[in-house]
């Protein structure tokens, strides 16, 4: 878990009007909810409930955030390994081609005790200033192991081709960041 503070009021994640985060309950509260209720069991199977073993004790943290993926139709996917330091992920850079769609596909964990209301948010810059294509912020859910986000188009012509900062983390509904880093990416006429 990463204790990094921004003073970029971007990076604060929306807040829902009316909606309050819900009494934290354990797994094992969870686990015995309704256990005579057959549908029930087999919801909080697909949302990792029931699953027993999966943590790892000697590590503290609930999320363990593995790796964001940039898929392109009919190309490899691009990884960046979220298990790195902060300085290596600082200085992974990669190509984006101007114009292309894409998409974001995190992997991750859940250990411990529920997740709920987890948020992937992202603040791009170029040159320390925000343009049109410059926030984003997902809803991921609760338990999940695997979430895709919505397909983006990157910014085509010369004035976007360049270099851009990207502040990025993971939070939850009970304001507790998992995980936080900074990387960069550069808009290219091509790949």
């Amino acid at each position: 878990m990463s204790h990094n503070h921004h003073d970029d009021d971007d990076f604060v994640p929306s807040e829902t009007t009316g909606y309050k985060v819900g009494q934290k309950k354990s797994l094992n509260d969870y686990q015995n909810l309704d256990a005579d209720d057959e549908a029930l069991r087999r919801w909080k199977e697909s949302l990792g409930v029931a699953s027993t073993g999966v943590s790892k004790l000697d590590d503290p943290h609930n999320v363990v955030v593995l790796q964001l993926a940039l898929e392109v139709a009919g190309r490899p996917d691009v990884i960046l390994d979220l298990t790195k330091s902060e300085k290596e992920l600082e200085e992974h850079s990669f190509t984006i081609k101007e114009g292309v769609e894409y998409r974001l596909k995190v992997l991750f964990k859940v250990q411990h005790e529920v997740v709920s209301g987890l948020k992937y948010m992202h603040v791009i810059k170029r040159k320390g200033i925000r343009g049109k294509f410059d926030k984003s912020e997902e809803m991921i859910g609760s338990y999940a192991a695997n979430a895709n986000f919505l397909a983006e188009e990157a910014p085509s012509g010369m004035l976007a081709r360049g270099h851009y900062d990207v502040k990025s983390k993971f939070i939850d509904d009970d304001k507790t960041v998992h995980k936080e880093w900074s990387w960069s990416f550069d808009i290219k006429k091509d790949w």
